[in-house]
């Protein structure tokens, strides 16, 4: 059996492909990981090769099968019925594993090599795989839904998901990015330095931020939501850590509640679009790294 294998990933489209000859699944809020299951050796690869088996150890330890298997897919929180990066970075800090969930959407290996096989031929042994073994969570197989992609797009919008991945049926594994995936977003998601932010009681009730313009960091505007009050205590402990006695921002702007801050950490932001003076419409905090940290 290989050792970690790059993973294929998908290009980003305006519109979800329709007709025969593609697979559709929800797009996941969470970290890529790659299974390798080899008896009682277990390891967990992130996206860029780190072996984080102490991290999901009880998601690996409920893949109860015999032989080889190496299965690709993503470690999420659910919160609120969808996917949430924000909780997830929360309980992997606390080192909490109670909530994490495995969606399983590919089979790379089953005592054997299966990255040239079609894709669906790959979904169908993941299925034959959970139903044989009567794999129960935290590992989940992904559904999918062949036909119309953007009939799925519209739903999964609605119900406020990030987006879809469509497949190319008769596609091959590939470890590279490659079009055979194509992923549509139903929102826009950005990191953006956080240059200020709110108090509240016990943590932060919004965050101010900007964009680097060349040599100029510009106003983008604030998000107030999509943190719980754990993960909102967090930000605030880690901002107050950068505090500065004025505004970085090129143009200054009046908020006088504000703490404001040096530019080192990130926050990711989704959001619908821009209004018209440029500001994020409709934002939601997703997740807050520092600068040197950028996923």
């Amino acid at each position: 059996m290989p050792g970690f294998i790059k993973p294929q990933l998908a290009t980003l489209k305006g519109k979800a492909p329709s007709g025969a000859g593609w697979l559709h699944e929800i797009k996941y809020d969470g970290y890529r990981t790659q299974f390798h299951i080899d008896g009682d050796n277990r390891k967990a690869f992130t996206r860029n090769g780190l072996n984080w088996i102490k991290r999901f150890s009880v998601i690996a330890g409920a893949f109860d099968i015999p032989g080889q298997a190496i299965i690709d897919g993503e470690v999420v929180v659910v919160h609120e019925g969808r996917t949430n990066f924000s909780e997830l970075q929360a309980d992997l800090a606390r080192g909490d594993q109670d909530r994490l969930l495995f969606y399983a959407f590919d089979l790379l290996w089953l005592d054997g090599d299966l990255r040239l096989k079609p894709q669906e031929e790959r979904k169908r042994l993941l299925r034959e795989l959970f139903d044989k073994h009567d794999l129960r969570p935290p590992v989940m197989y992904s559904e999918h839904l062949e036909g119309d992609g953007q009939q799925l797009f519209q739903h999964a919008s609605q119900l406020n998901y990030e987006g879809i991945i469509s497949k190319r049926a008769d596609a091959p594994y590939r470890s590279e990015r490659t079009e055979a995936w194509l992923k549509v977003k139903a929102v826009q998601r950005e990191k953006f330095p956080v240059v200020g932010f709110i108090k509240d009681p016990t943590g932060v009730a919004a965050l101010y931020l900007g964009k680097q313009e060349g040599k100029e960091l510009r106003y983008m505007g604030k998000v107030g939501t999509g943190w719980s009050r754990t993960v909102s205590s967090q930000i605030r402990k880690q901002l107050e850590t950068v505090v500065s006695p004025k505004t970085k921002l090129t143009k200054p702007i009046k908020k006088p509640k504000t703490t404001w801050v040096e530019p080192q950490f990130y926050a990711e932001v989704e959001y619908r679009d821009l209004t018209s003076e440029g500001l994020l419409r409709a934002s939601s905090f997703k997740g807050l790294s520092r600068k040197s940290e950028r996923r």
